[in-house]
């Protein structure tokens, strides 16, 4: 059968990601990976949701742990993550939060809520691959997001009305970005609520790295900065989208959204066409390691990784050649590059793989237009120190010939 008479228009916009294809190669023993931005498993917190885990059933909750459960999730662990959202300057209860299966399943369902054909969506030059792919399935526009404020709102309105939609949303990671580890400064922040006022549409504050800082004073949420001045999250536009998968276990597929109700309840609606609810156990046990650990087990995560962050930012000055430069970031997992204009970070990742066994991730596939292939991305949460110098040491070689 020819499937594709079958398949809907948006299949010729997806693709498959170039991160979970490099990712295959963490199964060679012989790869130094900067490619994988993902936590180190040698330091999930195991014992506690073993323990976890033993003690929903020996409390006697195993049978509620097994049954179906509410789609908008468990309820302890919502009242938890209010309370660590009012600590941010957010203040909510559980009604403003919608546990979903990881943040990306919030990107997808934010996608389907607000996306028509043709309508324009805002994001970074470049942005996080998936959020990319979560809402190329609803047939957008992507239109580049200056958040430096020297693009009037009227522009983006405009380019938007003349591809024949209008612009829904600015999608931004605004803590440690993925793939730059670049940081939002407070006047942009600020500049995001005035352009989404004067837009009409919403932000999508994607802050899956924010407990993830090593460096400098932290930075208020775009959340909590429009709550200062709207008095109300009833009244904001910026949805916040959290995630236990760079802080505790990614595997267990846990993640939220915080935004006003009359949001939460449309989302709560494509949750329950999706897939009913994510999964109580897994709610159960996440509320219960983080209620008992959540705030020593990221100060170690802290810890270890700004001693990684620091040993790839020595190697890349002692190492890489002139003509090539890098971010400095003060958190996350990421350190991007931009190489000499005729290098393509492509060819150089097949030369890399070939010759230094070496991995990254080429900085084409982060931009909407395919553009600046000059640029790669590097993750320094899996190596030690020693690793990463020697993988650094091995990548300024060939970019030095």
């Amino acid at each position: 059968m020819d499937w594709q008479q079958v398949f809907a228009s948006r299949i010729a916009r997806m693709k498959a990601s170039e991160i979970r294809e490099l990712l295959k190669l963490l199964d060679q023993p012989d790869i130094i990976s900067f490619a994988g931005g993902i936590p180190d498993p040698k330091l999930f917190p195991a014992a506690a949701f073993q323990d976890a885990f033993n003690g929903i059933f020996s409390s006697g909750a195993g049978v509620e742990a097994l049954q179906y459960s509410v789609s908008e999730g468990y309820g302890p662990l919502r009242d938890w993550i209010a309370g660590q959202m009012g600590e941010l300057g957010v203040p909510c209860t559980r009604d403003h939060i919608l546990i979903t299966s990881g943040s990306q399943q919030a990107l997808d369902y934010l996608g389907k809520l607000m996306l028509s054909p043709g309508d324009t969506a805002l994001v970074g030059w470049p942005t996080y691959l998936g959020a990319l792919g979560a809402f190329n399935a609803y047939e957008p526009r992507f239109d580049r997001l200056a958040p430096q404020g020297n693009r009037p709102a009227h522009d983006y309105a405009d380019a938007a009305v003349a591809q024949g939609g209008r612009v829904k949303f600015a999608y931004m990671s605004v803590d440690f970005a993925n793939p730059t580890g670049e940081t939002l400064d407070l006047a942009a922040r600020e500049r995001m609520i005035d352009l989404a006022d004067g837009l009409g549409i919403a932000l999508i504050e994607d802050a899956a790295y924010q407990v993830l800082r090593y460096d400098g004073d932290a930075i208020p949420p775009i959340l909590a900065l429009e709550i200062a001045r709207k008095g109300s999250i009833e009244d904001c536009r910026t949805i916040y989208c959290g995630s236990f998968s760079k802080s505790l276990a990614p595997g267990l597929r846990v993640g939220w959204v915080c935004a006003a109700t009359s949001v939460i309840s449309q989302l709560v609606l494509m949750k329950q066409a999706a897939d009913l609810h994510s999964s109580t156990i897994n709610q159960m046990a996440i509320a219960r390691v983080a209620r008992d650990i959540f705030t020593t087990h990221v100060a170690m995560l802290r810890d270890t990784y700004r001693a990684r962050r620091d040993a790839m930012l020595a190697a890349l000055s002692s190492h890489m050649p002139p003509g090539v430069t890098w971010t400095k970031p003060q958190g996350g997992m990421f350190i991007w590059l931009t190489l000499p204009a005729d290098t393509d970070g492509a060819d150089l990742l097949a030369r890399s793989l070939k010759t230094q066994r070496v991995a990254f991730v080429p900085g084409r596939a982060f931009h909407a237009d395919g553009s600046c292939g000059n640029t790669i991305r590097l993750s320094f949460s899996l190596a030690d120190p020693a690793t990463i110098n020697e993988g650094i040491r091995r990548l300024g070689a060939l970019l030095s010939a």
